[in-house]
């Protein structure tokens, strides 16, 4: 028997798809659109000084996106490789075999791995180009490639176990995230309430675990990066261990006949007590059947409730021992992190009400319903406002209290230009944040319900809408804000005199953050629109080929009728 049989075969498969081509060409090409900017405003606008080096801010840059896609790899990638072979009942086939877990597990892995490992080799080159400009070292370049495959593995690792263990292609989502967070998190949280318990100071011993403590051990964070990177891998390979063993023992389903009280609470959990259900069926049964039905669910949003609520916690517990500057990074970070929950929150609700009601067959019904398109369509959108609200207006204050208190005490940059208090300007740009805030869940929210429509299953639909709405406008805003304003304000430092820099300084922050403000608007503002006039124009149409798929015949294609023999006389 050939060893690891299904290695060969899913890397046949994967070798064959557009997207494996595809996946290395786009990583390759934001390198370089990237670092050719990056390179542009070098030339263009002079920012050397003393002791200033090329090739450090580039190295850094490029080396934080590729660990930031490297982490999210296996919510991408893997989280749902397994379970989608469950649900679709052919795992069962390849354990009739000799194959082992093993097989299954390590052929899934190398499928996956090599997909983003192309993608980070494809990046590589420009990597390498740093250290023919000058300020990074051949032993920091070697052990950031180390840090950002250990991040990858360890993500894809993450995911397939939580794949193995998992049938819902949402639930393995949100796991591999829950997983993928605790991992990287917890053990700081742990270390820093370790060492202010005992009161000495922070030093890493759980943090070992974490990909990002690697990744930041290279820049000397910790003195430990060989032992980080140690215990990383061997976290690893246990988990996947863990998905060898249990990928056999539970891919079939099983008859488990839970007890009355379990299912009592398992379903008070998910829909609410029976009051409550009774309460909502008679609201709004009658008055909006759409809303009722997309309404029913709520142990989803419930549990993503609590995790803005325990990050604020945390930052609370130790905002006071944090100076202006560290706050402003610790706010920062809080907020994306929340936010990108929040938004997968968002795009996996909206996208699983449509997505199951094709594979439930519910668009049947729907279609013989005695309702326009407007009224189905709008059901589960004002279902989703009603269920985000609390979570939206938590988040609009965790981005208002962070920006406050993080930019009240600093440096007043904005003095010159006549702005006045710098808690004004703390204000005005939390404001602001919470605008595009709320304008992106709104964009996310109508993009999900479209792209559940139209996708193959809800979790294809939710990474859909975060790739669409969030992560490439992220991009191509981040790189026109980058570029264009310094092009911009170039002008001004070509007149040179005292003032010239100092005006650079203060008008470029300003610039950049409108224009960042307007291109996220405008981004929001075209996928609303987009996605909101296809639903109601298109989705009788989409649900009719979910039913029945629309045979197009060509006249070219047709078979010529057979000729007519004339009967004898």
């Amino acid at each position: 028997m050939t060893f690891l049989p299904i290695v060969e075969r899913e890397l046949r498969v994967a070798s064959q798809k557009r997207f494996t081509f595809w996946l290395r060409v786009i990583a390759a090409a934001v390198a370089l659109i990237i670092g050719g900017g990056y390179f542009l405003l070098m030339t263009v606008v002079p920012f050397a000084g003393a002791g200033f080096t090329v090739g450090g801010p580039l190295f850094t840059i490029l080396t934080w996106l590729c660990f930031a896609a490297a982490m999210c790899a296996g919510l991408f990638f893997t989280s749902d490789c397994l379970s989608e072979e469950k649900r679709e009942g052919t795992l069962g086939f390849l354990f009739l075999t000799d194959l082992r877990g093993y097989d299954v597990v390590l052929g899934k892995l190398f499928a996956t791995s090599f997909r983003c490992a192309f993608a980070l080799l494809a990046v590589f080159p420009i990597l390498a180009l740093t250290l023919l400009l000058g300020g990074v070292a051949p032993g920091l370049f070697w052990q950031t490639m180390l840090a950002l495959i250990n991040a990858m593995f360890f993500s894809l690792a993450t995911g397939m176990f939580v794949s193995a263990i998992s049938r819902n292609g949402q639930k393995a989502l949100a796991g591999t995230l829950g997983l993928m967070a605790l991992w990287v998190f917890g053990g700081v949280v742990l270390d820093w309430a370790i060492a202010a318990g005992n009161g000495r100071p922070w030093r890493a011993m759980l943090s070992l675990s974490s990909p990002i403590h690697v990744f930041r051990s290279v820049e000397g964070w910790s003195g430990r990066f060989w032992q980080a990177l140690l215990v990383n891998q061997i976290v690893a390979w246990l988990q996947l261990a863990l998905a060898c063993v249990l990928i056999r023992r539970n891919w079939q389903v099983k008859n488990t006949s839970p007890t009355a009280e379990l299912a009592k609470r398992g379903s008070w959990w998910r829909y609410g007590g029976e009051k409550n259900r009774q309460a909502l069926r008679e609201k709004w049964l009658s008055r909006d059947p759409m809303l009722w039905l997309a309404l029913r669910e709520r142990g989803r949003v419930t549990a993503v409730m609590l995790v803005p609520a325990l990050f604020l916690g945390t930052v609370i517990l130790i905002v006071s021992e944090m100076t202006g500057g560290e706050m402003w990074a610790l706010w920062n970070f809080l907020s994306g992190a929340v936010s990108l929950v929040v938004y997968l929150s968002v795009a996996s609700q909206a996208a699983l009400f449509f997505a199951e009601a094709r594979r439930t067959r519910l668009v049947e019904l729907l279609l013989a319903a005695p309702l326009s398109a407007q009224e189905i369509v709008m059901g589960p959108w004002r279902a989703l406002v009603r269920q985000f609200a609390g979570l939206a207006v938590l988040l609009v204050a965790i981005q208002l209290l962070g920006a406050v208190f993080s930019l009240i005490g600093q440096p007043n940059v904005f003095a010159g230009l006549g702005a006045g208090d710098n808690s004004v300007i703390a204000l005005l740009a939390a404001v602001i944040g919470a605008v595009v805030t709320v304008a992106n869940l709104i964009a996310v929210g109508w993009c999900g319900l479209w792209m559940g429509m139209t996708s193959r299953n809800a979790l294809l639909a939710t990474l859909k809408t975060i790739v669409l709405v969030q992560i490439i406008p992220w991009f191509v805003i981040m790189i026109a804000a980058g570029m264009l304003v310094p092009l911009v304000l170039f002008p001004v430092l070509l007149k040179g005199g005292a003032g010239a820099t100092t005006s650079f300084s203060l008008w470029y922050p300003l610039l950049s953050t409108g224009l960042t403000v307007c291109l996220s608007l405008g981004k929001d503002y075209f996928f609303w629109s987009w996605s909101r006039r296809k639903l109601m124009r298109d989705f009788r149409e989409q649900a009719t080929r979910v039913v029945a798929p629309v045979m197009i015949h060509s006249t070219a294609a047709r078979v010529p009728a057979p000729p007519i023999i004339p009967a004898r006389q």
